[in-house]
């Protein structure tokens, strides 16, 4: 975008949220003079993500991005600064990464359910996949797939009951078929 649009956009959408923005920075801050620094750490990076694309609707963009400093600067407060610990091992850091025999357990997991979605038919799978994956509404899949809101509804209990039973029940071929 050029900068007298972003310029317009910023001046439009993203200052009449400074008063509501303040005070939500004011409750998470130690000074006032934080919470200033704050907000201006919350508009470049709002401006450097609208230069890519514009954020509609602004206002949710705008707090997720002040929620997201502040949890950052929260992360960046518990770090241990290297000089305070003579012995790194004093530290007992623990990884992040999950253990290998649970990466291998998640995998299988997401092959058992990658499988189980391959299996459903082809409008119950897409269902499932716009409802649980891409977060659409039973409307918007009604509306993408061309179908009745309880038609979705349908596909989505069928598919999710298919997925269950893959996942931590017996097949339904085993139970009879349903």
């Amino acid at each position: 975008m050029s900068a007298p649009g972003l310029r317009a956009w910023f001046v439009r959408e993203v200052l009449p949220l400074e008063a509501a923005l303040m005070q939500f920075l004011r409750r998470s801050s130690r000074s006032r003079a934080e919470a200033d620094d704050l907000r201006q750490e919350v508009y470049v990076r709002v401006c450097e993500a609208a230069r890519r694309e514009i954020p509609d609707p602004a206002r949710p963009f705008v707090f997720a991005v002040a929620r997201n400093l502040l949890i950052d600067r929260a992360r960046r407060e518990q770090i241990v600064s290297i000089e305070a610990v003579a012995d790194l091992g004093a530290l007992e850091v623990v990884a992040d990464e999950p253990e290998p025999d649970r990466t291998v357990i998640a995998r299988q997991e997401l092959r058992r359910l990658q499988a189980a979605l391959d299996h459903l038919p082809n409008r119950c799978r897409q269902a499932v996949v716009m409802r649980k994956i891409d977060g659409l509404s039973y409307r918007e899949i009604a509306k993408a797939m061309g179908i009745a809101e309880d038609t979705v509804s349908k596909h989505l209990r069928e598919g999710m009951s298919v997925l269950a039973d893959a996942l931590h029940g017996e097949p339904r071929e085993e139970r009879g078929g349903s």
